[in-house]
């Protein structure tokens, strides 16, 4: 959870976060979905979201909504243990489908493509 500190321009969410949480899916991101990529049906907007994310062009806003969602994903401690059967994803599917409906006009088809290409490579 964040601090609620703000920016010198009013944002609650600093560039100094997105770093922070850019850095934590770079160290965790593939790991966590090597492991589970078979028990995620969302795993191919969990991808799209992520080459959105990393995209240099994606406005700032948006990758901070998008990285929010994807570190949720990568920390081990959330709403509903991953270990759960069934359940343990639940929460991280719909932190990242109520991140993809914000920002649903910034994921571009080559972002699809490139989950797509990954996930049946």
């Amino acid at each position: 959870m964040r601090s609620g500190r703000t920016s010198a321009g009013g944002n609650a969410y600093a560039a100094n976060d997105v770093a922070d949480d850019e850095r934590l899916v770079r160290n965790g991101f593939w790991r966590k979905l090597a492991r589970h990529a078979g028990k995620l049906p969302f795993a191919e907007d969990l991808l799209a979201a992520y080459y959105c994310a990393f995209d240099r062009q994606t406005p700032l806003q948006v990758r901070a909504v998008l990285l929010g969602a994807l570190a949720y994903f990568v920390l081990p401690l959330d709403g509903i243990p991953d270990l759960l059967p069934m359940l343990g994803f639940a929460d991280d599917a719909a932190v990242l489908a109520t991140a993809m409906k914000l920002v649903m006009d910034s994921i571009r088809p080559e972002h699809r493509e490139a989950a797509r290409e990954k996930l049946f490579q």
